[in-house]
């Protein structure tokens, strides 16, 4: 049973595991179209993730180009209070070729989030995550950083949003969004969610020091490598054995893990998850709960025994040998942000 934690520098308090929610929407529609699960298939995943004290979801307007919304908010109405559960989403990426139906303008914060709370069902999010930096969206103006943190805060007033969070960027670009907000008296960000996991671990060298300095807690997203680290793929990217790692996600997948060092990592894991009986998808999540800052990680899943085995993955206690083995391996790669894209 996940037990509640509190949330950075807030009063809010979140589940030890947050369910992401790409895969829910409808079959056909957005990125992920072809490993998309229904909203019936999706509900009994939610239904068992409250069982076992998650309640903390993440959605995103652009999954599914708004069908995730759609299906997550209207399962989390049917199956709890709205006071029991704490829903987050994201905005910034492109919802349409409109010259301004994407990035950080004052014009897409408010529109974004309005269309948001609409396909939600809901009267306000829980926490609003800026999908990337004002100046981190493809095809994108950089809007000045000024605009987008005092358009946010004044969602936060309006009470369409409760809280912020910030998603993949630089450290620098995010102590800016911080000191921004704090010079101006605005609502700030209590939580990153970035791309940190055993095959990228680019993040330790100073996003995650910064947040654990400051105060903002760690909800990493990718923390399996998109189904690396769970074992997915055998010894390589041609050994997909799931839709997602055999379909159109595989070139996303691809993009994102560099280096000779990415399915060694993920074979130690496997030693690992035997030598303690365990899952390799346990093993992964199990490594990130021993890194400092990691509060509740951004786990996807398509069946209910997968979201069970992730729960029993905090409770995993790893020793300290097989935590330097399982680091060991690991060399720098370019951070992917340098490079155009996280």
């Amino acid at each position: 049973m996940l037990k509640p934690v509190q949330l950075g520098n807030s009063g809010l308090r979140v589940s030890q595991l947050c369910l992401g929610t790409m895969n829910f929407g409808i079959p056909g529609r957005g990125h992920q179209g072809d490993w998309t699960l229904t909203m019936d298939e999706a509900r009994p995943i939610i239904k068992a993730a409250i069982d076992h004290g998650l309640f903390y979801f993440d959605c995103a307007d652009v999954y599914g180009l708004g069908a995730s919304e759609e299906v997550v908010g209207a399962l989390l109405k049917e199956l709890l209070p709205r006071d029991e559960y704490v829903l987050t989403t994201k905005i910034a990426m492109p919802m349409g070729h409109g010259a301004n139906q994407a990035g950080l303008s004052r014009k897409h914060v408010r529109e974004g989030i309005d269309a948001c709370l609409k396909r939600l069902g809901h009267d306000y999010i829980d926490q609003l995550v800026i999908h990337r930096h004002p100046h981190g969206v493809p095809g994108h103006v950089e809007t000045p950083i000024e605009e987008t943190m005092e358009a946010l805060n004044d969602a936060v007033k309006a009470g369409k949003v409760l809280y912020l969070g910030g998603s993949s960027m630089f450290a620098w670009q995010f102590a800016q969004l911080q000191m921004t907000a704090e010079a101006n008296g605005w609502a700030k960000f209590i939580s990153m969610q970035n791309h940190y996991n055993l095959v990228y671990r680019e993040e330790e060298r100073e996003m995650n020091p910064y947040c654990l300095s400051t105060g903002v807690d760690l909800t990493p997203w990718s923390p399996l490598a998109r189904g690396i680290l769970a074992g997915s793929y055998q010894g390589g990217f041609s050994g997909g054995s799931t839709d997602r790692s055999k379909g159109q996600d595989r070139q996303r997948t691809e993009g994102l893990y560099h280096g000779d060092h990415v399915f060694p990592i993920a074979e130690r894991v496997i030693e690992i998850a035997a030598k303690y009986d365990k899952t390799p998808a346990q093993i992964a999540v199990a490594w990130l709960f021993h890194k400092p800052g990691v509060t509740s990680p951004v786990v996807g899943v398509s069946k209910v025994a997968q979201l069970e085995q992730l729960v029993a993955a905090v409770e995993i206690q790893l020793a300290e040998e097989d935590l330097y083995y399982l680091e060991e391996l690991y060399r720098p790669v370019d951070n992917l942000l340098s490079i155009g894209f996280s």
